[in-house]
């Protein structure tokens, strides 16, 4: 007997998220070891055309090794959470975090460079800590309320600007963009 579809989901969704946690791994390896860093630059450059792009690559650039450290952990964590729901529903998060997060840190960040899976992360947070409140479903509740006690230190921290070198307007515009996801994805009543 063939498994169906909905059996093979979860290894597809664990395949896809470590297929990811790959791609961050060696994007900073190669940039390292090989280019000098020199990837680093392509991040997010607030109000300058020559950084718009850094939109859509800043997400997967890291300052260091242990900058990714930092972040593989909790983009697995929430990453995962958020694929509970579906590749689908994972990837329409995904890319509105990018899109919505990415862009409100060009337009409104501090002039310097913005990279790091943080933005996608606190986008995750954001999603999770209100998907359940916009779906009106328990479950989803409980999950948010579960990563609330876990990471609420983080986010609170996460989110304050006297820190030096933590583009905390990523973490900012990346938990608005997982809210906004939440609100659009959300089943209507």
């Amino acid at each position: 007997m063939e498994p169906t579809d909905k059996a093979t989901e979860p290894i597809h969704e664990l395949q896809l998220l470590i297929a990811v946690v790959i791609l961050l791994w060696s994007i900073e390896i190669v940039d390292s070891v090989f280019l000098s860093d020199a990837l680093q630059s392509q991040g997010i450059r607030p109000r300058t055309l020559s950084g718009f792009d850094g939109i859509l690559w800043a997400p997967f650039l890291h300052g260091s090794f242990g900058h990714l450290i930092s972040n593989t952990i909790p983009f697995i964590v929430v990453g995962g959470l958020v694929m509970l729901r579906g590749i689908r529903r994972w990837l329409a998060v995904t890319l509105t975090i990018m899109v919505v997060g990415g862009l409100l840190v060009w337009l409104l960040a501090r002039p310097t460079l913005h990279i790091g899976a943080s933005i996608l992360v606190f986008g995750y947070l954001g999603y999770l800590l209100v998907v359940g409140f916009f779906e009106k479903d328990l479950r989803w509740i409980a999950i948010g309320v579960g990563v609330l006690f876990v990471y609420g230190g983080a986010i609170i921290w996460g989110l304050l600007p006297f820190q030096r070198g933590i583009s905390w307007e990523g973490h900012l515009f990346g938990m608005a963009g997982g809210v906004l996801a939440a609100y659009l994805l959300s089943k209507p009543d």
